[in-house]
């Protein structure tokens, strides 16, 4: 198999881990309250959910109102991330983020 560049792995780590998290329990394609809840603990510990917890968060991200976090919801929230990871950063040097 080819070798994946860097965004093709980036992509392939956000749909696995939406997937990931969605196979622990109920819908295979979307991410309860409680899935939503670990998948922001463990994947994303920096941005600790201080001033809007997990199920404040759902309520933003669940737009069809089903108590389901789809995929295109996902998505949604992870372009909101990365705004923010960018503007961040915006003045550091751009060196790829080493990972353990």
């Amino acid at each position: 198999m080819e070798r994946l560049h860097t965004l093709e792995r980036a992509l392939a780590v956000l749909v696995c881990t939406f997937q990931r998290y969605c196979q622990r329990e109920g819908h295979r394609n979307t991410l309860s309250k409680e899935q939503l809840r670990a998948l922001l603990e463990k994947e994303l510990p920096s941005l600790q959910m201080v001033e809007s917890p997990p199920f404040q968060l759902m309520g933003l991200l669940d737009t069809n109102k089903d108590n389901q976090v789809d995929f295109e919801e996902y998505i949604r929230f992870i372009t909101a991330a990365c705004t923010f990871f960018h503007d961040f950063f915006q003045d550091s040097p751009a060196v790829q983020p080493r990972v353990p």
